[in-house]
């Protein structure tokens, strides 16, 4: 019954958000801030990070991830590619990265040891630009903002019929019901959605899309234990594998098409 009227609650407050759609097709509920709130939260993440954590000093390593950058944002729409895109590269041995409405991408030093050519580096960035250019942010804090408003009310309800117990129970144990059943698979979601929007953006830009396989095929073997799928914010390796390869195979003509017409990435 809790998660009954958690699910209605949301999928009310959801009714009242604006609708649009990813570069996918897919349907998307946004709306709770504006792009340039959006930018501005951004921009803040992106200072607060340079200033907790050290940068690199390797010229050659920031010059390496910069000229990847430039050389996807350069096939990015127009509204996008217009925006100021800053790169930081962070002394930090994890293997991973990031990209932040407003034009920002953090990559940490770990990453190189995983992403060994450019073109797999491609793969990692041109992820992270994809949660950028497919307004994941926006609709992460959308649905966030529904969860908890939904929450508050539906405790409401049940506490003013059976008391503060009831209300108490409904916000501990609904929480867990939204993380679980419904924040998480948007996750997911929003992860393999990237991973679409990410290999098409490396092949326009002329980087081999069949790299993004090699790339998690090293991630799994520099990679530890990790979570089941069902209760995972990013799909299952064996699974994302897959489906990469496949997509590589239907992008190597466009990959070519980039090629021949001169966009040949020289990154490192």
């Amino acid at each position: 019954m809790k998660n009954a009227l958690l699910a209605a609650a949301v999928a009310a407050l959801l009714a009242g958000c604006a609708t649009t759609k990813s570069p996918t097709g897919r349907t998307q509920y946004v709306g709770a801030v504006s792009q340039q709130q959006l930018n501005q939260m951004g921009l803040q993440a992106f200072a607060e990070q340079k200033a907790k954590q050290p940068q690199s000093k390797d010229s050659k390593q920031v010059a390496y991830v910069r000229c990847v950058v430039n050389d996807l944002v350069r096939e990015l729409p127009p509204q996008w590619r217009s925006t100021g895109w800053e790169t930081a590269v962070f002394v930090d041995k994890d293997p991973n990265a990031f990209a932040l409405p407003g034009g920002k991408v953090g990559v940490y030093t770990g990453i190189f040891g995983v992403a060994k050519n450019q073109d797999q580096l491609a793969a990692v960035i041109g992820h992270e630009i994809g949660h950028v250019i497919s307004n994941h942010h926006n609709e992460r804090i959308t649905r966030q903002m529904g969860a908890q408003t939904g929450l508050s009310i539906v405790g409401a309800v049940l506490g003013a019929r059976y008391g503060e117990g009831a209300a108490s129970a409904t916000n501990q144990f609904g929480g867990m019901a939204a993380q679980g059943l419904f924040l998480l698979p948007n996750s997911r979601t929003q992860e393999s959605e990237a991973d679409v929007v990410g290999q098409q953006l490396m092949a326009k830009a002329g980087f081999d899309p069949r790299q993004a396989v090699n790339l998690w095929q090293n991630m799994i073997a520099a990679g530890g234990s990790r979570p089941p799928q069902w209760l995972s914010t990013h799909p299952d390796p064996q699974a994302r594998i897959g489906e990469l390869q496949g997509r590589a195979t239907a992008l190597v003509p466009v990959y070519e098409q980039a090629r021949a017409a001169g966009r040949k990435p020289k990154c490192g």
